[in-house]
């Protein structure tokens, strides 16, 4: 109850005074009145056997395009500390695998012009490039420097572990076969708050720089551990001028080179938030395109909703903690509270909904992961994203079956999933919703359940799919199992396996 009461206490206030974001920006390259749908297109440990990522990416275009995604959120494209990192460990962001750096020119994921092919085949099949932007930390400096450092009590920021005192961190960086192209600043102690490794006594802790001109960890982020400022290896203070005019430049430029729509901002409770509007506000009018797309993730996110007013929209973590439970509980789990404090059920417009990512800790296991994908591929609210891991096989969690289930939503998504929506969540464990089409698509019924028994038994909900359905017969997508009747006045009773979904169409 006192957990309710807070939640309530802390959206009272939200209040929409623009347009929601998802109203606002670009969520396909054209006006078409299709549904539009994001891929994230990759994993944490994916690489293809015989292709670089970004060729085996440009092969798959075709083929997302005719499915029907619209947007691609592509894995940071920039140079990482190591060959095998992910570009999360960013070392250049002014480098796409163009540059020689530790005996190695391309990134993880190819080169810059294997990056620019597939940017341009995906534009020329009607599907938009976000990027995903590390601007909080780099790694992997080409020079260590001395400068006085306090180090921080690991489990509150806020406090100090110590006294001041000299240490060499690896806060330089020359980029010396770059040569200053595209970019002629150059990194130094001066640039970053703190490091997490003294290379003079090879010790590892968070050190806080405190030279003259420093201003300490900022304010403006997220309060876990005191204050969540720092993340890992060298930390980025964006409160320096000269800091941020170059994050800009590169914003603008990293869209101008790849054509891309807009952005994932990766890691943002740890960014200076004042920062971070201001740097999406400005590259959105310095590049031109009012409709930039920003998205962003965390899950403490009600603060973040109140700050940045409809600047960005979220990836919907708490939902996937709802899917993560729901998973865990089978049907011990209410699943008419599943859109309980998520931000899809609280600010829609602002809903980037997921089923699982390449960075989250909790897993949503395949007991419900189709029921999840349902929920957020076939519903009216929110922005839907899949995950590559679950289209395409590979050695994290593939299963052969969620696919293929999947493969089904995103079609129905396509070409049935429109038009206003009807809830129907009158049992525990057993939930339904229609769409009732518009003048293009004829709508769908949606049944799905979490109950644990026989796969022989069958749930029936009752829902009415308007009178223009009248007389007409409804067939599952999902299997081959029977027809549902409607009645004269729209009613259908529309069936369910136990632990499944049905998706129903018009015959």
């Amino acid at each position: 109850m006192f957990d309710d009461f807070r939640f309530w206490l802390e959206t009272v206030f939200i209040k929409r005074t623009v347009p929601p974001p998802l109203e606002r920006m670009q969520l396909r390259p054209d006006d078409s009145p299709a549904n539009p749908l994001m891929i994230q297109f990759f994993t944490w440990d994916c690489l293809h056997e015989s292709l670089s990522w970004w060729k085996h990416l440009e092969e798959e275009i075709p083929n997302l395009a005719e499915q029907g995604y619209t947007q691609i959120w592509l894995p940071p494209p920039n140079k990482a500390a190591e060959l095998d990192g992910r570009g999360y460990d960013a070392y250049d962001l002014w480098d796409l695998g163009e540059f020689e750096h530790k005996d190695h020119i391309r990134t993880r994921w190819g080169t810059r012009e294997e990056l620019l092919s597939a940017c341009s085949a995906a534009r020329r099949h009607g599907i938009d490039i976000l990027i995903d932007a590390v601007l909080n930390h780099k790694l992997g400096a080409d020079r260590h420097e001395t400068f006085m450092a306090v180090p921080s009590n690991p489990d509150n920021r806020l406090k100090d572990d110590g006294p001041p005192r000299l240490i060499d961190g690896w806060t330089a960086f020359d980029y010396p076969s770059r040569s200053g192209k595209y970019s002629s600043f150059r990194w130094t102690k001066d640039h970053f708050s703190g490091v997490d490794w003294d290379q003079k006594t090879q010790t590892k802790a968070i050190y806080r720089i405190v030279e003259p001109g420093h201003k300490g960890w900022s304010r403006n982020v997220d309060t876990e551990l005191g204050n969540y400022d720092f993340l890992l290896g060298v930390d980025i203070d964006h409160s320096h001028p000269a800091v941020q005019e170059d994050l800009l430049k590169w914003g603008n430029w990293i869209l101008g080179t790849t054509g891309a729509a807009g952005f994932r901002l990766d890691a943002i409770k740890h960014y200076d938030r004042k920062f971070l509007l201001s740097w999406i506000q400005h590259v959105r009018k310095r590049s031109g395109n009012d409709k930039m797309f920003c998205t962003q993730s965390l899950d403490k996110v009600i603060p973040y909703l109140r700050f940045f007013r409809g600047e960005t929209s979220f990836f919907d973590v708490p939902l996937h903690h709802n899917f993560h439970l729901a998973s865990r509980q089978s049907d011990s789990f209410d699943l008419r509270q599943i859109f309980k404090k998520t931000v899809v059920g609280l600010q829609p417009g602002d809903a980037v909904t997921f089923v699982i990512g390449q960075s989250l800790e909790s897993w949503v296991s395949e007991n419900f992961k189709t029921q999840a994908y349902a929920l957020i591929l076939l519903r009216a609210s929110g922005y839907p994203c899949v995950f590559y891991g679950d289209l395409y096989p590979n050695r994290e969690g593939y299963s052969e079956r969620t696919a293929k289930n999947l493969r089904i939503l995103v079609e129905a998504r396509k070409y049935y999933a429109y038009g206003p929506q009807q809830d129907y969540f009158s049992e525990k464990n057993c939930i339904g919703f229609v769409r009732k089409g518009d003048r293009s698509h004829p709508g769908c019924a949606v049944v799905l359940s979490n109950k644990s028994g026989p796969a022989t038994f069958k749930h029936e909900v009752r829902m009415n799919v308007g009178l223009a359905n009248a007389g007409s017969s409804y067939r599952s997508l999902m299997t081959q199992e029977g027809k549902v009747a409607i009645d004269a006045q729209g009613w259908g009773s529309f069936f369910c396996f136990a632990n499944s979904v049905q998706v129903w169409v018009k015959v």
